[in-house]
């Protein structure tokens, strides 16, 4: 990443764009008591959030999302989950499922996405892998970039890139502010294949099939 003294607005990006067309379906991991289409307000408590969340400056909700299924739990499960040697598997602590839904959206519209999923798209932005790649200590430094990306692509609905925990599959970030247009929102949930949540034995046995893809599973709870 460019050194963090030099403001985003010093350069001039030239972004590189990816049009997700209507009808497209996306999988999201989220908070059971957050309806499947609903966007995450942004909190200026939340220590942690996502990569490229709003900042106070730019306090935008947003909601994260995939193409895939494995890698909507991927992002969100495996975040520094190493593999396991006894079991040669990458476990994931059943209190990281609890209370967490899988669900199945199909785009309303048409939606134009900044592209980040080549060098030379990051390059447009003047940034590079580091973007993508860093943990949350370089999230003010990805959140500052995402604001100014915002500004010099008004249009943009969202973000697009390359999965960091699944390299084979494409994860986004969508602007709720840039997606107001539509009264019943951009995105339609879709009655079929979710998993209300990924802690009950049904929904661990649904999950575990996803993640078997990765050589991942959650664990089994010791006590219920």
């Amino acid at each position: 990443m460019p050194d963090a003294a030099v403001p985003p607005s010093a350069y001039r990006f030239r972004p590189h764009w990816e049009i997700l067309p209507a009808g497209t379906q996306l999988w999201r991991r989220h908070p059971a008591r957050f309806a499947p289409g609903e966007f995450k307000p942004f909190d200026p408590q939340d220590r942690v959030g996502g990569r490229f969340d709003g900042t106070p400056e730019d306090p935008y909700p947003c909601l994260y999302a995939a193409q895939e299924p494995e890698t909507a739990l991927a992002e969100t499960l495996l975040r520094s989950v190493g593999f396991d040697p006894e079991t040669n598997m990458r476990l994931v602590p059943w209190a990281w499922a609890r209370g967490r839904s899988l669900s199945v959206l199909r785009t309303r519209c048409e939606l134009k996405l900044v592209s980040l999923c080549t060098g030379a798209a990051l390059a447009a932005v003047r940034q590079d892998s580091g973007l993508l790649d860093c943990g949350p200590e370089g999230y003010p430094e990805t959140r500052r970039w995402a604001r100014e990306i915002r500004v010099q692509a008004p249009e943009a609905a969202g973000m697009v890139w390359d999965s960091k925990r699944n390299r084979s599959g494409r994860a986004l970030v969508l602007f709720g502010d840039r997606c107001a247009n539509l009264p019943e929102g951009p995105l339609e949930p879709l009655p079929y294949r979710n998993i209300p949540d990924l802690g009950s034995p049904d929904g661990i046995k649904e999950t575990n099939q996803i993640l078997e893809l990765l050589s991942s599973a959650v664990r089994e709870p010791l006590h219920r």
